[in-house]
């Protein structure tokens, strides 16, 4: 099992109550990191603080951010909350549905890292990680809002890392391919199954696996990695 020393670090985990989110917390909480999550559902994970906050409210990101404490150090974000709605022809598409997917994927992960950047650059440097989609780099028919929110996330990742090197933070974004989650299985079975058949590596990637790689750019390990953005595709991502 691979390892990553956080010792001593304070972790900010948006969208950490399930799925790929939680996979991170775990992660990080083994790496040694002490790990907050903020989620619109609850959060039961022993030795983990939570809130609950919905990342469309601005609010809500205020005022937990405030219970933090105005001294709060926050050397790692990781923007995780999101939405990903049904595949559906975008011509049929409810405005307010597809609104909704671009408020909580981009939308929400610019309001977080607006919010706690003053922390993070009053603390003298640390490490954002935005989770996108490899959705965003190709496009997915059925799924066009969520494509763009997530090519929005990409580019908002290349635009800020070269905003905040002088500030030593490290910007990163990690595009999933399909992933084993409740939120992919919703799909329905024939989506999973085309994903799975398209994949040269014939499944579905793991929420672990991730969380492995969201480690390792959240470790001193990766020293001259900001900017980027890394497939977790199992080989599926074209460029």
């Amino acid at each position: 099992m691979n390892s990553y020393d956080l010792t001593g670090k304070s972790a900010l985990v948006t969208g950490g109550a399930n799925g790929i989110g939680r996979a991170i917390v775990e992660r990080l909480a083994a790496s040694g990191a002490s790990v907050c999550v903020w989620d619109a559902s609850p959060v039961r994970m022993d030795g983990i603080r939570s809130e609950r906050v919905d990342v469309t409210r601005p609010e809500q990101i205020a005022g937990a951010l405030a219970r933090m404490g105005g001294d709060v150090r926050v050397d790692i974000l990781i923007n995780d909350a999101g939405y990903l709605g049904k595949n559906q022809p975008f011509e049929t598409h409810a405005s307010d549905d597809w609104r909704h997917i671009i408020d909580v994927n981009l939308l929400g992960t610019l309001r977080v890292t607006q919010a706690v950047l003053p922390c993070m650059i009053r603390s003298g440097g640390g490490r954002i990680v935005n989770l996108a989609s490899l959705a965003g780099k190709e496009g997915l028919a059925g799924l066009a809002a969520y494509s763009a929110a997530s090519a929005g996330v990409i580019a908002f990742t290349k635009a800020l890392s070269r905003e905040l090197i002088g500030h030593d933070i490290f910007v990163n974004c990690v595009a999933p391919g399909p992933i084993d989650t409740a939120m992919i299985r919703a799909l329905g079975p024939d989506i999973v199954d085309a994903m799975i058949a398209d994949s040269p590596m014939k499944r579905l990637g793991t929420a672990a696996e991730v969380a492995h790689l969201v480690a390792w750019l959240c470790s001193d390990a990766s020293r001259f990695n900001t900017g980027a953005v890394f497939d977790m595709s199992g080989g599926r991502a074209r460029y």
